[in-house]
């Protein structure tokens, strides 16, 4: 089983980064679309999406919104965050096959174990894909927890 561990408010620093990383495939878009009901055909279709401006599939916006909320949870500040807000500006379309990678960077420090993350999304090519800033509430202690196997899925 793989541990994670935690940066608690105490070691956190104004500048420390981190990076998550994910590929978006197929199943990521179908298994986004059964939990979120979001079943917009240009994410599905396509057929319909070659008629849009993007000319083919892209993936949904809050896909890239769920990936800044794995880095949070996982890389920085980690296991024991609590997110209060997030900002997201989408600056182009993410396409089913692009490898997006987070990349967090603390921007300051504020009262009562909160703190102020840059939250910004690059494709492979280092395009942009999304700009954003999330105030989370960072751990108050050093923590190491053992990851939980998730269940077999199925789209059904």
């Amino acid at each position: 089983m793989s541990t994670l561990s935690n940066t608690p408010y105490s070691a956190l620093e104004v500048g420390q980064t981190a990076s998550f990383e994910k590929s978006v495939e197929e199943r990521d878009i179908q298994l986004f679309a059964a939990m979120s009901g979001d079943r917009n055909p240009v994410h599905l279709d396509a057929e319909f999406a070659a008629g849009t401006p993007f000319k083919e599939r892209i993936a949904h916006g809050m896909f890239s919104g769920a990936l800044i909320s794995a880095a949070v949870a996982c890389t920085l500040p980690g296991p024991g965050t609590i997110y209060l807000g997030q900002t997201m500006k989408f600056t182009r379309p993410v396409k089913l096959g692009d490898t997006l990678t987070v990349r967090l960077e603390i921007l300051e420090k504020l009262p009562k174990n909160r703190v102020r993350i840059a939250t910004r999304v690059f494709n492979q090519n280092d395009e942009q894909v999304v700009d954003g800033e999330a105030e989370v509430l960072a751990p108050r202690r050093d923590e190491t927890v053992e990851l939980k196997e998730l269940p077999p899925i199925t789209i059904g």
